[in-house]
């Protein structure tokens, strides 16, 4: 790639290009195993499996679902929290040649009907978490071949007695006993190639119906790659035995499945975290002497800072670095962190980048609520709205088009999506921002998610990020909302700090100090808590949604 001028902003050792490796996902694995076998790869619930035993595991379970007659091109639900049998479940169908369909063990049976249509699985690898929907799911959507896997079976606690009395049913298959049976470690000889497809990631559907992002070997171990290197001034100098990242993020979602395959590439420990609680999580770091990074989300950065036992873990020590995405970190949050002396980043990225785009740098200039810059080899526009051909002007909101070896083969079994979202190598994000004199990125809204009201085009990020700087205000998001006089009104829903209590009035004015009029909520709520998606993002759609049912009833 040409020299771009945001270049100038990356850290001292950041290259602007990079020499990928020419291998698979489950290739990634072998560089730990041989680096460092016996050091910790996964730790989940005491219990530590090292990276030669995580290796070993990979290629006996691998041989296991060659018996299962589970074969290159076969799409097979990953129906997993995050968990050791994931990882290991990840990297030996990969290893296979299958391809993984990434599937939230929270769905509903429908949604999950859905996407076992959409692609054609046949086959599953579930577990006692999510038991009664897999078991309705094998039987209306035909599933064939069934792994059942128990999370108690790899924890170093004592499984839950309900959990271990639990059986597969009829004609699946015992995760735990298909390893035992199988001694085999020799790699399967697959013919693999790096564009072969290796995941089938569902956008998170926050504006409208989800598509299946088809993710290449080379898309994951690029972006894994990617990462490694945005993070080289920070790993120089901490040595790998060192290196340890907790991961409450979900692994079938994009952006923890970035973390895992980064941290086996980086020989990063991982403490996998299966339910993400507040109160779990404020022990664990409180527990730990280091922590290298901790990837996570503006909701979890406002849990953790405003725990009343904050003060005891003395964070700002034992963490190097805490990233966020899906959504700005209001500002009070990154000072706090800033005075701690944790460095901070920012990013943003998509299903279809295999969630690396562009990210604030570690050490350079930072800019609150900004994106940041682009990666290494990833080239990035802000194209006018109506044609989306030309370029704007510094300064004025344009669509994210994105080029990177990153970006996705297409949707699965969606032509029509394809065309629509990918043009001329470039990926059309439908995400609208502006860039400022020096390059930086700021996240104005979905195209998708604009609202005319009264003739004005009003993107709520822009407001949501007023209603973060209320002295008062936990959370603060806007949604466009029906309205008989304007199309579309904006309205206020907030999640006050705690102890704190405010009234309509008080948002409304604060708003109105700050946007132009049009802007400005007509409606406030307050809530005690807003709906979150698996990895803590807002739904501005549910709240949407909502308010449609509400205005159908009148």
């Amino acid at each position: 790639m040409n020299h771009r001028s945001w270049h100038r902003h990356y850290d001292p050792g950041v290259p602007t290009s990079i020499r990928y490796p020419h291998i698979i996902v489950p290739d990634i694995v072998q560089i730990p195993a041989k680096t460092y076998p016996d050091k910790p790869a996964l730790v989940f619930e005491g219990k530590e499996i090292t990276f030669w035993e995580l290796r070993t595991q990979i290629l006996r379970f691998a041989n296991a679902l060659t018996g299962l007659d589970i074969k290159k091109g076969d799409r097979v639900g990953l129906h997993l929290p995050t968990c050791p049998q994931y990882v290991i479940s990840y990297y030996a169908l990969l290893s296979l040649g299958a391809i993984i369909v990434n599937l939230n063990p929270l769905y509903t049976v429908e949604e999950l009907q859905g996407t076992a249509h959409t692609t054609g699985m046949s086959a599953l690898i579930t577990s006692d978490m999510s038991l009664e929907t897999a078991r309705i799911l094998v039987k209306t959507a035909d599933i064939k071949k069934v792994v059942f896997a128990r999370l108690g079976d790899y924890s170093g606690q004592s499984p839950k007695k309900a959990n271990a009395s639990v059986e597969p049913e009829e004609g699946w298959h015992l995760f735990s006993r298909l390893m035992e049976d199988c001694r085999n470690t020799k790699k399967p000889r697959v013919s693999i190639s790096p564009d072969d497809v290796a995941v089938i990631q569902f956008t998170g559907g926050t504006t409208g119906i989800p598509k299946g992002a088809m993710l290449t070997h080379k898309n994951i171990v690029v972006s894994a790659v990617q990462l490694t290197f945005w993070l080289s001034p920070l790993l120089q100098l901490i040595a790998p035995e060192r290196r340890l990242v907790p991961v409450h993020l979900p692994l079938y979602h994009v952006y923890g499945n970035l973390i895992m395959n980064w941290a086996i590439y980086s020989c990063t420990r991982q403490i996998l975290i299966p339910r993400f609680q507040i109160d779990d999580i404020i022990e664990l770091v409180k527990s730990l002497k280091e922590i290298l990074f901790f990837p996570t989300v503006a909701t979890v950065i406002s849990a953790l800072l405003n725990h009343p036992k904050i003060n005891e873990l003395d964070l700002g020590k034992k963490l190097t670095l805490i990233n966020s995405g899906g959504g700005p970190t209001a500002l009070h949050l990154m000072e706090q962190l800033d005075d701690m002396g944790i460095y901070t980043s920012q990013g943003w990225g998509m299903s279809e980048t295999a969630a690396l785009g562009t990210s604030t740098p570690i050490f350079s200039i930072k800019k609150i609520n900004s994106i940041g810059i682009p990666y290494p080899d990833n080239d990035v526009r802000l194209v006018d709205l109506e044609s989306g051909l030309e370029d704007v002007p510094r300064g004025e909101p344009g669509e994210i088009i994105i080029k990177s070896p990153t970006v996705m083969k297409g949707y699965w079994n969606n032509q029509e999506g394809t065309d629509e979202q990918l043009k001329d190598g470039w990926l059309y994000t439908g995400d609208i921002a502006i860039q400022d004199e020096d390059d930086f990125l700021f996240i104005v809204d979905r195209k998708k998610d604009m609202v005319i009201s009264g003739g004005f085009n009003i993107y709520p990020r822009e407001v949501d990020e007023v209603l973060f700087q209320h002295p008062k205000v936990e959370f603060g998001i806007a949604v466009g909302v029906p309205d008989e006089y304007r199309g579309e009104t904006l309205k206020a829903f907030i999640v006050l700090k705690k102890g704190q209590s405010a009234t309509d009035r008080e948002i409304i004015d604060f708003c109105r100090e700050k946007l132009a009029p049009y802007k400005v909520p007509k409606l406030v709520e307050f809530r005690d808590s807003l709906p979150q998606s698996s990895v803590g993002k807002v739904l501005r759609k549910e709240l949407r949604a909502e308010e449609i049912q509400k205005t159908a009833k009148k």
